[in-house]
C-alpha cells in the first residue's frame, strides 16, 4: 500500500475547485516528452470519466516518436490552431499544469494562460516551481509527473477511473522519465505502482517498443553522424558534447524526436560523467544535459542557460550562435578541470 504523500489541504481545495469546474484545461511543456505527453493524456481521460469536459492543449508540435498514443489525435497544439487553443483556455474554469515549474516553459501559450481568471493547479516533479499555482503538488524526488499523476488518483480515490488507456500513459511517462527505470526510480514504491498498472493488461513491450526503440531511416541516420562526427570527450573534465547547427539537421530531413535519447548515448563510455548536446534551432541553441553519479546538470543548465531540471537529466536555451554557446561549453570544461585538480 502507498503511502499518503500528499498534504490534505491540498487534496480538499483540489477537490472543491474540481467540483466547481466544468471546463478544464490541461498542459505541458514545450516540447512534450514521453512524461509530459502521459500525464496529460491519463488525466484528461480520467476528468472526462469524471463527466468534465477536459482538453488538453500542447503548445507547440508532439515528437514523432510518440504520437502513437491513444486519444493524442484529440489534443490541440497551440503553435498550429491559436484560436482553438486561445478559447478552450479562456472559456476554461480550472488548468491543471503538468510537468513544468514555470509558465515560461510553455513558450506563447503562458500569455493565454496568464490572462485567465481559471485557478492553476501544479503537478510536476521538478524543484522551485513558481508560486503561481491555487495549488502546488510538486515532488522532485519522484521518478515523473505520471507518477505524481498516480498517487494523486490514489490519494483522492480515483483510482476507479483507471483503464487500459489510462495505465498505459502513466507506465509510459515513468518509463520513458527512467530510462526503462534504471535511473530516478530508487524509491521501491515505484514498483508498486508498476504493479498495479500491469493489472490492466497494459503491453509494456509494445511501449517500449514504440517510445524508445522506434526510429525513423533518416533519425537513424542522423544519430549515426552525430555520434561518429560531432561527438567530442573531454577526458579531463569528465565530459562529452555533441553539437548540430541548422544545415546538419536539414541534411537529414529532421524532424521533432529525431534526436531523442542521444544526449545519452556518451554516457556508456566510462570516461564521460555528463553530456551537454547543442541543437541550432530556428530561434535558439537548444541545450540538453545528461549525467550519472553525485555530478548535477541542473545547476549548469541554471547557471549558463536559463534552465535547469534535475541533477542528471536537465536543459536550457542559449539565444546567440552555436560558435558562442560551444565557447560557453569550452569554458564550462576548463573550469571543472580547474576545480578537480585543485581537489587533488
Amino acid at each position: 500500500m502507498l503511502q499518503p504523500i500528499i498534504d490534505s489541504r491540498a487534496i480538499t481545495h483540489l477537490k472543491k475547485l474540481l467540483a466547481e469546474a466544468r471546463n478544464i484545461v490541461i498542459t505541458c511543456h514545450l516540447s512534450p516528452d514521453g512524461d509530459a505527453l502521459g500525464s496529460t493524456l491519463a488525466l484528461c481521460r480520467v476528468l472526462r470519466k469524471m463527466g468534465k469536459d477536459a482538453h488538453v492543449v500542447y503548445p507547440d508540435q508532439l515528437p514523432r516518436s510518440l504520437q502513437f498514443l491513444p486519444a493524442i489525435q484529440d489534443a490541440v497544439i497551440y503553435s498550429k490552431s491559436q484560436v482553438r487553443g486561445g478559447f478552450l483556455v479562456r472559456n476554461a474554469d480550472l488548468i491543471f499544469c503538468l510537468d513544468f515549474n514555470t509558465l515560461k516553459r510553455i513558450d506563447k501559450l503562458a500569455e493565454v494562460v496568464e490572462k485567465s481568471r481559471a485557478p492553476r493547479v501544479l503537478v510536476d516533479h521538478h524543484l522551485d516551481p513558481d508560486d503561481i499555482f491555487a495549488v502546488k503538488i510538486s515532488f522532485p524526488h519522484l521518478s515523473s509527473t505520471c507518477e505524481v499523476v498516480y498517487r494523486l488518483l490514489y490519494e483522492m480515490a480515483l483510482l476507479h477511473h483507471i483503464d487500459t488507456e489510462v495505465a498505459q500513459c502513466l507506465y509510459l511517462g515513468m518509463m520513458t522519465d527512467t530510462g526503462n527505470f534504471t535511473y530516478s526510480s530508487e524509491y521501491p514504491e515505484i514498483y508498486e505502482i508498476v504493479a498495479q498498472l500491469m493489472r490492466y493488461s497494459i503491453n509494456k513491450q509494445w511501449l517500449y517498443n514504440m517510445a524508445l526503440n522506434t526510429f525513423s531511416e533518416d533519425s537513424l541516420r542522423l544519430q549515426g553522424y552525430a555520434m561518429s562526427e560531432k561527438m567530442e570527450v573531454f577526458p579531463e573534465a569528465g565530459a562529452a558534447l555533441i553539437t548540430l547547427t541548422a544545415n546538419e539537421l536539414e541534411r537529414f530531413h529532421y524532424a521533432k524526436g529525431d534526436t531523442e535519447g542521444l544526449v545519452n548515448k556518451p554516457l556508456c563510455s566510462p570516461r564521460v560523467q555528463w553530456v551537454m548536446f547543442l541543437r541550432e534551432d530556428p530561434d535558439k541553441i537548444k541545450v540538453s544535459c545528461r549525467s550519472q553519479g553525485d555530478f548535477s546538470v541542473s545547476d549548469i543548465c541554471a547557471k549558463y542557460f536559463g534552465g535547469g531540471g534535475h541533477k542528471n537529466a536537465a536543459g536550457g536555451d542559449f539565444f546567440g550562435t552555436m560558435d558562442e554557446a560551444v565557447a560557453v561549453f569550452h569554458q564550462l570544461v576548463a573550469d571543472i578541470a580547474a576545480a578537480q585538480r585543485t581537489e587533488q
